[in-house]
C-alpha cells in the first residue's frame, strides 16, 4: 500500500496509534482494530483532485449489518419475482456502502464465469506494471491478427497493422470492452501478471488464465473496493482506472436503474456457449450517489440477455431507491 505526504517531522504511525488508543480508552470509546484507518461515520473526504477515490477508508467488516436486513429482504423478494417469471435462473448480489462499510450478500459465494469482467484485473495489472515502469502507458505496440485460439478477438475494433499506446488499449478494453485490446495488454504484461493481482488481493483462484475461471460477486467487489480506497494502485492510477470505468459505453444493467447524471464506474460481462441456450450476464461497479457511494455487483444466469439485463436494472433501481431514501444509518 502506498503512503503519501510522509515527512520526518511527523510522528510515526505507531506513535499516532498509541495516542489514539489512550485517548479512546480514557473516553470509554470503542477503538478500531489496528489494521484499518478509523474515521467518523458519515463523513466523506476526497483526496484533492481525485474525485472518484477515498484513500481514507480501509474497513472490511466480516459480518452483515443488522440494519440492512429489511433492505436485503426487499432485494431477495425482487429476485424471487424475477426467478418465478423465468427472467433469470440464478442471481447473486453484493452490496457495500462505501461510507462506513455496511454490506450484505445474496448467494454471494455462487461461482460465475467472469467473461469480460476479467478486464478489470487486467487493467489493475497494467497500471501496477506502469508504477514500476513510468513510461509504460505511452509505449506503442503494433496490433496483428491474433491466433486462431482466440476467437473472441473477432469483436475487436483495432486495426491489423496499426500501432496503439498502452493507454489507448486500456481505454478500448474498458470503455468499449474491446477483446483485441485485452489480448495485447495481457501479452505485454506477461503470463503471471494477472495471477499476481489475485494473489495480492487475497482472492483464491487456482489458475486465473482465461475468462472462464469462476469468481463470485463478493470476490469481484474486492477490485472496486481497492480502487476506491486507492489501497492497491497509486491514487493517480486508481483515479484514472475509475474514470475509464465511469466512461463505459454499456447503458444497460446497473446504469439503466440509476437516474441520469449519477456517475457509475462499472464493468459488465456476458457469456454464452455455442449450442447451449444457457447464458450469463453480470454488471458490477460503484454508484456515486451524492455523499454516499456504494458498490453493487449483480451476476445472473438465464436464457435471454435482455431479460437478465432488466433483472440487474430492477435490482439497481431498488438499491438506489433505498440508499436515496436515507434509510441507511450514517
Amino acid at each position: 500500500m502506498y503512503r503519501y505526504g510522509v515527512t520526518t517531522m511527523r510522528p510515526s504511525p505507531l506513535t499516532l496509534l498509541l495516542a489514539a488508543v489512550l485517548l479512546a480508552s480514557a473516553a470509554g470509546a470503542q477503538v478500531c482494530p489496528p489494521a484499518p484507518e478509523c474515521r467518523p461515520a458519515g463523513s466523506v473526504r476526497r483526496a484533492g483532485k481525485y474525485s472518484l477515490i477515498n484513500p481514507l477508508l480501509e474497513v472490511e467488516p466480516s459480518l452483515e449489518f443488522s440494519e440492512l436486513r429489511p433492505f436485503k429482504y426487499k432485494v431477495e423478494e425482487l429476485i424471487s419475482v424475477h426467478r418465478s417469471s423465468g427472467d433469470a435462473s440464478h442471481v447473486s448480489v453484493y452490496f457495500r456502502d462505501l461510507m462506513n462499510g455496511p454490506l450484505f450478500g445474496i448467494n454471494e459465494k455462487e461461482p460465475f464465469t467472469p467473461a469480460s469482467l476479467l478486464k478489470v484485473p487486467v487493467m489493475l495489472a497494467v497500471f501496477k506494471h506502469a508504477e514500476d515502469e513510468p513510461d509504460f502507458l505511452q509505449r506503442q505496440v503494433r496490433y496483428d491478427s491474433p491466433p486462431d485460439a482466440a476467437p473472441d478477438i473477432a469483436t475487436t475494433t483495432l486495426r491489423t497493422g496499426s500501432y496503439y499506446t498502452v493507454e489507448d488499449l486500456l481505454r478500448s478494453m474498458i470503455v468499449n470492452s474491446d477483446n483485441g485490446a485485452v489480448f495485447l495488454l495481457r501479452a505485454m504484461t506477461g503470463p503471471d501478471a494477472l495471477e499476481e493481482v489475485y494473489t495480492d488481493l487475497g482472492i483464491e483462484i487456482p489458475s486465473v488464465r482465461t475468462a472462464d475461471e469462476p469468481i463470485s460477486v463478493r470476490e469481484y467487489g474486492t477490485f472496486f473496493r481497492m480502487l476506491y480506497n486507492a489501497s492497491y494502485l497509486s491514487r493517480a492510477h486508481s483515479q484514472k482506472a475509475l474514470e475509464l470505468l465511469a466512461a463505459s459505453d454499456y447503458a444497460g444493467g446497473l446504469v439503466a436503474g440509476i437516474p441520469k447524471g449519477v456517475r457509475v464506474a462499472h464493468k459488465f460481462g456476458e457469456r454464452s456457449t455455442p449450442g447451449d441456450d444457457k447464458r450469463q450476464l453480470h454488471d458490477c461497479g460503484i454508484v456515486y450517489y451524492p455523499a454516499r457511494p456504494y458498490i453493487l455487483c449483480v451476476m445472473t444466469r438465464g436464457r435471454d440477455f435482455p431479460r437478465m439485463s432488466a433483472v440487474i436494472a430492477d435490482i439497481s433501481r431498488a438499491v438506489y431507491s433505498e440508499v436515496s431514501s436515507g434509510s441507511l444509518k450514517p
